[in-house]
């Protein structure tokens, strides 16, 4: 009889690691097969901050943004390993996918069994991939996640005596600190380590000489990425720049919609509304695999034996949530930070209905492996087109419309093809890749547009060094994209920098392209552009200074 319980036992186990081959082999499959997408914004930022890099010039000396330069660093090291491409950058990002799974698994096996670090590990290979949080594009959250689920995982591990362990929470402070120095609001998840730190030592019943030491240790380690980048950016000299944009702007940038809503200005009920359909849209048709992790949620808060590891989840689920919702932002993307807690709960739940079915008959316990293998096929079998039908290209101009990516990697063709490396390009606009594809220098930091834009006190003062920028290097090619989304411009926006460019391109540039986009197809016009052109809406227009 222990023998057949064995027997069924190993092949119970050999199923489950069965449904996680395919799923990650399947997800694999579908990374390889679009990993020429186009860039997008924020990708052609990175990339271009992180081509700079390579070329010794710091950040925030070509490049303003209000972003920690932890990923344009890691854009340069992926850059210098696979080559400065489309493919080389998502396949970076394959990789750091594919490093987050493997966490995900360690920490699903640590705080239950091996069970559920499969049903984590395969729940986030299909949430991260899902168009609904434009998963194939690698976006700064995806570098956040893997030093923080890297520092939780030594932290968990920490409560383990042995001989190192002040080194383990030196280096799980380290790897939080390294997920702030990614994108900002990661730094709310070093208040999660110190108060995960500070709860199990109490629970420990350890003295306060000794809880005071070990958070210091994890606090200390924490800030120190921060303050290395701060003492290396000094010393290139742009230190002034960087706490400009990271944190004065920064502060108009993040308060802004908060104090829309306080004002009045902008209704709280429609601050709501807009933030429940921006997470509407992020769960997609992954909601049965969200409605797991809640089920999980409640089942393992319910359970005794799993309350504790359960608490540490909920710790982590909350902490996630707020940095998704830091200054009511809810782009896509940022929901990446929440998958992985909402992917463990899916392995809570997954984990005891196992637990309950144990000794059942072989047909009911693979009852589990047979649930979460539908939750996991019906995303990607939703979005099948998009995953093995589009090329690249078409599942580029399906995710963004009305913005020139897929366009940008012609016009860059064409500017690399008629200036030399050391004459510059200025596009007014946000399109950063197009500094990318060229690789050419911008006449002006201002890569992004949206800062001049916005009804902030510093927007003139960002218009006026944008023009005096421009005038002084004389780029060779200006472009000029006439498109909302590269602009996001408001009635009450300051508009010295349309005056200033119709009255500058008249007067020194001639028209030598024009790239033209309509719901159906894309014109180009390089170097004999016609007089009109019928249904003009978003485009751009190729300036070439005159001799």
């Amino acid at each position: 009889m222990t023998d057949n319980i064995d027997i069924k036992g190993k092949a119970l186990r050999f199923d489950w690691w069965v449904l996680a081959v395919i799923v990650f082999g399947l997800v694999i499959a579908i990374r390889i097969r679009l990993l020429g997408i186009p860039l997008e914004r924020d990708e052609g930022e990175y990339a271009y901050a992180g081509q700079l890099m390579l070329q010794g010039i710091p950040p925030y000396e070509l490049v303003y943004n209000m972003k920690f330069p932890g990923t344009y660093a890691a854009y340069a090291v992926i850059m210098s390993v696979f080559g400065q491409t489309i493919l080389g950058i998502h396949l970076g990002l394959l990789l750091v996918n594919a490093a987050t799974i493997a966490l995900i698994f360690l920490l699903g096996r640590r705080l239950m069994n091996s069970t559920a670090g499969i049903a984590a590990a395969t729940s986030y290979a299909v949430l991260s991939v899902s168009p609904s949080v434009l998963g194939l594009a690698a976006h700064a959250t995806n570098f956040v996640m893997l030093p923080v689920l890297g520092g939780t995982l030594l932290i968990l591990k920490y409560s383990e005596p042995e001989r190192h362990a002040f080194e383990r929470l030196f280096a799980s402070g380290l790897l939080f600190g390294i997920g702030a120095l990614m994108k900002q609001p990661a730094l709310l998840f070093i208040p999660f380590g110190a108060i995960y730190l500070l709860w199990n030592d109490v629970r420990q019943r350890l003295t306060p000489k000794k809880i005071l030491l070990r958070n210091l240790i994890f606090g200390v380690a924490a800030i120190v990425p921060l303050g290395i980048t701060c003492l290396i950016l000094w010393h290139a000299g742009v230190l002034d720049k960087f706490w400009f944009w990271t944190v004065r702007y920064a502060g108009q940038y993040g308060t802004f919609l908060v104090s829309e809503i306080y004002s009045g200005r902008w209704p709280l009920s429609r601050a709501m509304q807009v933030s429940l359909q921006s997470v509407t849209e992020a769960i997609g048709i992954g909601w049965v695999l969200w409605a797991l992790a809640g089920l999980g949620l409640i089942v393992g808060l319910w359970d005794r034996s799993s309350r504790a590891n359960t608490n540490f989840l909920l710790g982590l689920l909350v902490f996630s949530a707020l940095a998704v919702c830091q200054g009511f932002y809810f782009r896509p993307h940022y929901f990446i930070m929440i998958l992985p807690a909402v992917s463990l709960l899916v392995g809570v739940a997954i984990s005891k209905l196992s637990d309950l079915l144990t000794g059942r008959m072989i047909v009911v316990r693979v009852v589990p492996i047979f649930l979460l293998g539908t939750s996991l096929s019906l995303p990607i079998l939703w979005e099948k087109t998009f995953f093995f039908g589009f090329s690249p290209v078409e599942a580029c101009r399906m995710l963004y419309s009305e913005n020139p990516f897929a366009e940008s990697v012609k016009i860059a063709d064409y500017l690399r093809g008629h200036t030399s490396r050391d004459e510059t390009i200025a596009v007014l606009g946000s399109e950063p890749e197009i500094y990318f594809y060229a690789h050419r220098h911008s006449a002006t930091g201002y890569i992004y547009t949206y800062g001049l834009m916005e009804p902030q006190k510093y927007a003139r003062q960002m218009q006026e060094e944008m023009i005096h920028e421009i005038e002084r290097a004389r780029p060779k090619y200006l472009v000029s994209v006439v498109m909302f989304y590269s602009w996001l411009w408001r009635p009450g926006s300051e508009r010295l920098v349309f005056t200033w460019a119709n009255k500058y391109t008249a007067q020194n540039y001639t028209a030598a392209g024009l790239v033209n986009m309509t719901p159906k197809e894309t014109d180009y016009f390089f170097g004999d552009v016609p007089p009109s052109v019928e249904s003009l809406k978003n485009y751009i227009l190729i300036y070439e200074r005159n001799p």
